[in-house]
């Protein structure tokens, strides 16, 4: 039990809890606000209800993981304060102009919008309700580009000089803002979170599939999360590539922990499943041979950087960076797969009858927000030992208070955060089980839906007239 009295081990543990819980539901709102932007445009473009009625069921659930997602997020300022006082006194003058562009730029903007995109309709104009929506959306996405600069910047610092005294003062907005790691880090995050809501949405609607409930609304929501798994799905895996390589030139020991790899040198193999010795440094496993040089360096002459390279005492934990890392990757391509499935069961006429199809999408339910927090803890985990990255060491952040007074703490954050999810979650599913109200021309839409297959056949017109 000595862990409980070590302060570093304990903070690092609570605040991996908080912002673990946290993330899941900006995640979601991300992507769910970019999908009530488009079901809108949709319903005002073609004038049928059927839109407005999946955009209603959604905006719903889109309300409870914004007040959650805001409940709790509040409690990670305040462990700055109380567990990270160091850093934070230290990381002020970069952190705290960037947090304030955030509120200023994103949530005025998300809260100013919110109200008349919840409680508008029928109270402003169609357009009006559309500009509030498209303005919710945008304002998730630029909450996202702030924080994603804050915390990118943590990783790849530049832009400012320290002080006497310790602290960082910035000397160029731009550089601290636009730091190397962050376009990459943006774009990989956005995505990950459409492809997250992808998956709820296509998981729920082929529970309605499956017990023929709501077969309209569900057909369309069906259709719309394959689409995402058809294009975006692969877009993500060249965007994480590139963030991979982008991380191999500013942080080589992190990618070396996410393989595995411990002595420097060329024809490295990826593995797939091994069992790394940390105390031995060695890794074992199955493995494609010459397959990281392959990836990282683009020939199986690539050199790769070992972890022996670094000493101990400044490498990342191998085990968690490497099977997270693989949980995210393996995600990624089990979405690409369901992609290529739906493509294939298009073409047989089965995109919504499909046993296989439909029980792969309830399987991956919640596999895009599992993929989150491990492309999380490979990047907060495989920085380590590094608070600021080259610059300041985590164990020069912590805080001198008790590691009892943090594990107290620590308790009372996993009993308030299981009720407040708990009663979220409960919520979220009667509304599910609910399911989206009928439209009076449903059954006309319904028929529309069977004739054209909604967007399929807009996506693949060249496929739909091999299939006549």
């Amino acid at each position: 039990m000595e862990w409980l009295l070590d302060p570093l081990f304990m903070s690092r543990v609570q605040f991996a809890f908080t912002v673990s819980f946290h993330i899941i539901f900006p995640a979601i709102t991300i992507g769910l606000a970019a999908y009530l932007m488009v079901l809108e445009y949709l319903w005002l473009k073609t004038g049928n209800n059927h839109y407005k009625d999946i955009y209603l069921f959604w905006m719903k659930i889109f309300a409870v993981c914004f007040g959650i997602g805001v409940v709790s997020g509040i409690t990670m300022p305040y462990q700055f304060g109380t567990n990270w006082a160091p850093f934070t006194e230290q990381f002020s003058r970069v952190a705290g102009p960037l947090m304030a562009f955030e509120v200023l730029t994103a949530f005025f903007l998300e809260a100013s919008f919110l109200g008349i995109m919840l409680f508008g309709w029928g109270r402003v104009s169609k357009r009006m309700h559309f500009f509030a929506t498209c303005a919710v959306s945008i304002g998730t996405m630029i909450s996202a580009f702030w924080i994603l600069a804050a915390n990118s910047w943590m990783q790849t610092p530049q832009g400012f000089v320290i002080l006497e005294n310790g602290d960082f003062q910035p000397t160029d907005w731009l550089a601290i803002t636009f730091n190397p790691s962050f376009p990459y880090r943006l774009v990989h995050m956005l995505l990950a979170a459409f492809l997250a809501t992808a998956c709820l949405v296509a998981g729920v609607s082929a529970w309605y599939l499956k017990h023929k409930k709501h077969a309209a609304t569900a057909k369309t929501m069906f259709a719309m999360s394959m689409l995402m798994f058809v294009f975006v799905a692969p877009i993500q895996l060249v965007a994480g590539d590139l963030h991979g390589l982008n991380t191999l030139e500013h942080q080589p020991a992190k990618v070396a922990a996410m393989e595995g790899h411990w002595e420097t040198g060329k024809n490295v193999p990826l593995f797939l499943v091994a069992k790394i010795d940390e105390k031995n440094e060695t890794t074992t496993g199955i493995s494609i041979p010459s397959g990281a040089s392959m990836i990282l360096g683009h020939s199986k002459d690539a050199e790769l950087k070992g972890l022996k390279e670094w000493p101990p005492h400044e490498r990342p934990p191998v085990t968690p960076v490497f099977w997270s890392f693989r949980v995210m990757v393996g995600i990624g391509l089990l979405m690409i797969g369901m992609g290529a499935l739906a493509v294939i069961e298009y073409l047989r006429g089965k995109l919504f009858t499909s046993r296989l199809l439909l029980n792969f999408a309830l399987v991956m339910t919640p596999a895009g927000l599992i993929a989150i927090l491990a492309g999380w803890f490979v990047t907060e985990i495989g920085r380590q030992p590094w608070t600021v990255y080259n610059v300041m060491k985590t164990s020069e952040s912590v805080s001198n208070i008790a590691g009892s007074s943090v594990a107290l703490s620590m308790a009372l954050y996993v009993v308030s955060y299981t009720i407040v999810f708990g009663a979220g979650v409960y919520y979220m599913l009667k509304l599910v089980r609910k399911g989206p109200a009928a439209a009076k021309d449903e059954e006309l839409f319904a028929a529309s839906v069977d004739k054209h297959t909604t967007l399929f056949v807009e996506a693949f017109p060249g496929l739909s007239k091999k299939k006549k």
